[in-house]
């Protein structure tokens, strides 16, 4: 049996996939492209996991003096001699990343982005043996190492320092790289020292990449691109590549081919289909994109477990805080506009590409609105239908996974408006637990003409009933002395919802189904028929339930029919 490489989960050194062996999609020609189309400073923008720190360890990499040929053998760029010969091992390269800095106040941002130039600067140590830098040049450089940043003048010039101490030693100009810039800003903005870190950061880069004879040139990465605050003011040949843009689209992340061919090696061609409802949809230059996160972890799960369940890895593997606070003030014609996305439609909308964070808490509504709509297309919450047409984009959610954290959100709202309604709330809690079928539809009628519902449009039925599972389920926890299960294992397979009344020795099973035009009596009684024909009651006699209530819901827009039966010892 032939052994397969490792799957490169979380891996960002472009010498791990050789050297300990791990699946690589090959990127490479991004090298070719940069370097035949590059500007002195070049902005990628590009939502979270979609390889932007990868590649830019690759660029590291490849064009790094004393960087090891060997790992790029095999790969697109190795065909390019000319490119190779050129530039291969030939430059000084200074990386950071600015990921993790951050703090609770400026003074423990600022004290971390010191780290980092720190590390960097005691990676380029061997500067210290130069016999062209002079004593002042070594204590500088020895400064940077040991972190002393008590003046802030040092910290500000650290950048630029080290472009001239490495052009000085080399005598090459320098390639810059910048991972994550907009990171900080990020962090700032929701701590309360923004204004501080947008100064700073302007300044360290105004003097590493304006008007620096040692800068060969600069790669910068973020998911916004931050503008209107000056940080990029005044920079020479400043090149954007955003998600709009055609050239570079196939970089970051995975196209389709590349996915069927990773799918292919794990032998797993019969989950292409379920792939790319999850985790394609993203259009990056009019180019189908998967994201890179989720179909590898996802294939690590398929290699647990052929029957392992389909999972929302890019929504859980980092903070989603600046979506949270966007959707948290949301305008009713907002969530009217998420309702029809969820739906599957379209919502058009003139986006704004540089963005800058005060905007977004603005006091005018529709300013805060449009760049609501701006950030949540370029961090990958929505994504485009079709070519824009006069600056006009038409807005769909990429895929179901991002559908998914839409659904939360709606969901959440809900609730907050639900449970503020207490006697409401719990009368509907009361009627479903004593079996009150008529008044429980009524309640929960009630509840959905006051919420977003799901519109009879193209999206999958099990998507809509999912749903309306969620209403109802939001619903049913808040009395948080009920155990209440979601999909739970019974008789021969899985209810929607079970819950169980241990005081009363009662229990519940709930199926929803969704009325396609209306239909209800029909999706009821489908509803009902897999309760019983599924055996579901079985786990809830297991547990000493004497009474036990059987209700199949069916769902249409913002109406309900609940049919019922019950069961008692």
């Amino acid at each position: 049996m032939e052994l397969k490489k490792k799957l490169p989960i979380g891996i960002e050194f472009f010498k791990s996939f050789k050297r300990d062996d791990f699946y690589y999609v090959d990127k490479t020609r991004f090298i070719r492209d940069l370097v035949n189309s590059r500007g002195s400073v070049n902005l990628f923008t590009r939502p979270r996991r979609f390889g932007k720190s990868l590649n830019m360890d690759m660029l590291k990499s490849f064009f790094e003096i004393g960087t090891e040929p060997s790992l790029f053998d095999g790969l697109e760029i190795s065909k390019d001699k000319a490119i190779c010969e050129q530039y291969m091992g030939k430059y000084p390269v200074l990386s950071i990343s600015l990921k993790d800095v951050e703090g609770t106040d400026f003074q423990m941002a600022y004290d971390m982005l010191g780290i980092v130039i720190s590390e960097e600067a005691g990676r380029l140590g061997l500067l210290l043996e130069s016999d062209k830098l002079t004593v002042s040049d070594k204590n500088n450089l020895n400064r940077l190492i040991e972190g002393d940043f008590e003046k802030p003048v040092h910290l500000h010039n650290s950048l630029r320092l080290l472009t001239r101490l490495l052009f000085k030693h080399y005598e090459t100009p320098v390639i810059v790289l910048l991972d994550e810039y907009d990171v900080p800003l990020d962090k700032a903005y929701h701590k309360g020292y923004y204004q501080e870190m947008v100064s700073l950061i302007r300044s360290l880069f105004s003097q590493a990449l304006k008007t620096n004879e040692n800068l060969y040139f600069a790669v910068i990465t973020g998911c916004l691109r931050i503008a209107k605050e000056s940080i990029f003011t005044g920079l020479n040949n400043f090149k954007v590549r955003t998600i709009s843009d055609i050239r570079f689209a196939e970089y970051f992340g995975f196209t389709s081919d590349e996915v069927k061919e990773l799918l292919c090696y794990y032998d797993m061609e019969n989950k292409f289909d379920i792939f790319k409802e999850w985790y394609d949809g993203y259009r990056f230059g009019g180019m189908d994109i998967y994201c890179p996160w989720d179909v590898i972890n996802q294939c690590d799960k398929f290699l647990e477990s052929e029957d392992a369940q389909m999972e929302a890895h890019w929504e859980n593997s980092s903070s989603n805080a600046i979506i949270q606070d966007l959707l948290t003030t949301a305008t009713e014609t907002t969530k009217s506009q998420i309702e029809a996305l969820i739906s599957g439609e379209v919502v058009e909308k003139v986006l704004i590409p540089e963005l800058t964070y005060t905007d977004l808490s603005s006091e005018d509504e529709e300013v805060r609105q449009t760049y609501l709509w701006s950030v949540l297309f370029a961090t990958g919450y929505l994504t485009d239908a079709d070519k824009p047409v006069n600056g006009v984009h038409r807005l769909v959610i990429p895929n179901r996974e991002v559908s998914g954290i839409y659904e939360k959100r709606i969901r959440s709202w809900f609730k907050m408006k639900i449970v503020s309604d207490t006697s409401r709330w719990k009368k509907f809690c009361e009627a479903v637990k004593h079996g009150e079928a008529a008044e429980a539809e009524r309640l929960f009628n009630e509840f959905m003409a006051e919420s977003i519902s799901i519109r009879d449009t193209y999206v999958r039925k099990e998507m809509k009933e999912n749903f309306y599972h969620g209403m109802l389920l939001g619903l049913l926890r808040a009395e948080g002395s009920w155990s209440v299960r979601s999909n739970a294992e019974s008789g021969g397979g899985y209810t929607d919802i079970m819950l169980e009344v241990p005081s009363a020795k009662t229990g519940c099973l709930i199926e929803v189904k969704y009325a396609e035009n209306g239909q209800y009596d029909q999706a009821c009684a489908k509803a009902m028929a897999q309760i019983e024909n599924g055996g579901y009651a079985e786990i809830l006699r297991q547990d000493g339930m004497l009474t036990i209530h059987k209700y199949g819901i069916a769902c249409y827009k913002k109406n309900c029919k609940i049919q019922y039966s019950l069961e008692s010892a």
